[in-house]
């Protein structure tokens, strides 16, 4: 068939104004300067206006939020947009119609039952997205850090030196390993790197390795899937890796993990992905790690009992905090600074320490190191009403510092701290009559470690 033939069939113009004044869309025209020259039935009716009147008229003289004269103005077209009239949602289409690369009329389409749902629908995603902002602030917000380099306190060369490895730790993404004795920081240190990197906006996790059941401890790291094991929350939960995405995973005490969890562990830290509990989509996280450990783990390596390609891989920056007894120039600072977050303002500046107690203090070999001196000015200064600590005011077991145990010169430093170490522990279950709980909190350490300790040492 001929193009003449087939124009020769097209209908009247009269056609074309009837189709789209039935069209069930609003249709709308204007010319380059924004006046009105079309104004289809359908969109008349909704706007309950003349159409003769209208036309010649200014767009927004109808409709006072019009932007067909913008859409000319600027030659850009508007799809999707979003507009409201008399509190009903609509969806408009602004087109502008070029001859020679000028604007000469703008199109305006207006879809109407469509439109209200996709009103609707963005506004949901609107309150969703701001909801989801608020939750990722409490989330931050929980698992934000309170520890920084300035907490960190102590002027002894070797810890200077360990706090300056710790802000360059801090500087780069490898992974840390933080050894130490039990009290002397672990977790500060931690947070101090996690809070001076990078990646300090996003959360800071913790978990503790020996503190969880075996069970426990593998859903908390990885998460599991609604209806994976009896007990499980219904609509499963994600684990502390997912929570971990972008910020730091800190895992205390990681000479405690199960060796059977172990292998899992390296696969998350080598490849950054893993699978939940009962799942099959494979989930990944962005995260740095933070282990710590108060255990000698070369030993536990040579038992079997942890893994070394766990340990290479995470001992990128091995930082080792030395104990209070071998920075004793550090007590006496830690103790003040002590002092002024235990008592706030200026009444904890005020409070001294007589020289008497200093002695005391600087003669003890803090088996607990900062916990457990901690906990000794806590307890002082929560029981008395005082302007200074004398030696009257310190528990019993520092009064006997010199002679227990005596300090012979055949004496060994491993049989002197083994003896001190010991009587700190039978002096603290004889105060809290056998209650390891309780005795474990006097020292300043877990109570796991205090079981630890005891079958070391052979205390019942």
């Amino acid at each position: 068939m001929d193009k003449k033939a087939t124009s020769n069939k097209l209908p009247e113009n009269g056609f074309f104004k009837r189709l789209l004044d039935n069209m069930q869309i609003g249709i709308i025209v204007s010319d380059a300067d924004g006046l009105l020259i079309y104004i289809n039935e359908t969109y008349a009716r909704f706007l309950n206006i003349d159409i003769e009147d209208s036309i010649g008229k200014h767009a927004t003289e109808v409709i006072a939020n019009s932007r067909l004269h913008v859409v000319a103005e600027t030659g850009i077209a508007e799809i999707n947009y979003p507009h409201k009239f008399k509190d009903t949602g609509l969806l408009v289409q602004r087109v502008p119609i070029k001859k020679n690369g000028r604007v000469e009329a703008v199109l305006g389409l207006v879809l109407f039952d469509s439109a209200t749902t996709a009103m609707n629908l963005a506004e949901k995603v609107a309150f969703l997205e701001s909801k989801l902002k608020r939750f990722q602030k409490e989330l931050s917000a929980l698992h934000a850090t309170r520890y920084r380099f300035e907490h960190i306190i102590g002027d002894s060369e070797s810890f200077r030196q360990v706090r300056n490895e710790a802000r360059h730790a801090a500087s780069n993404d490898l992974p840390v390993l933080i050894t130490g004795e039990s009290g002397t920081g672990k977790e500060l240190f931690a947070q101090a790197i996690h809070h001076a990197s990078p990646r300090s906006p996003y959360p800071f996790v913790r978990v503790n390795c020996a503190a969880m059941p075996r069970d426990l401890l593998e859903a908390e790291l990885f998460g599991y899937e609604k209806g994976s094991f009896t007990g499980a929350d219904p609509r499963g939960k994600p684990g502390k890796f997912e929570i971990a995405n972008m910020g730091s995973m800190f895992l205390d005490e990681i000479g405690d993990m199960p060796l059977d969890i172990q292998p899992k562990l390296l696969r998350v830290l080598e490849l950054k992905e893993f699978d939940r509990i009962g799942g099959t989509a494979l989930q990944t996280s962005d995260f740095r790690v933070i282990a710590a450990t108060n255990q000698n783990l070369d030993r536990l390596m040579k038992s079997g009992q942890f893994r070394r390609d766990l340990y290479y891989r995470i001992s990128g920056l091995p930082i080792e905090i030395p104990p209070l007894r071998k920075r004793r120039e550090d007590i006496l600072p830690l103790a003040y600074y002590l002092i002024q977050q235990t008592i706030r303002g200026p009444a904890g500046k005020g409070i001294r320490i007589r020289e008497g107690a200093e002695r005391r203090l600087l003669a003890y070999d803090w088996p607990g190191n900062g916990r457990e001196l901690l906990h000794v000015l806590q307890r002082i200064l929560y029981t008395h009403d005082l302007e200074a600590i004398e030696e009257r005011h310190l528990p019993d077991y520092l009064l006997q510092t010199v002679p227990i145990p005596e300090r012979r010169k055949k004496t060994t430093l491993a049989k002197y701290l083994k003896s001190a170490e010991r009587f700190a522990i039978e002096d603290a279950l004889k105060k809290a009559e056998g209650n390891k709980t309780k005795a474990a909190e006097a020292l300043g350490i877990h109570r796991t470690l205090l079981y630890r300790k005891m079958r070391l040492l052979g205390i019942h």
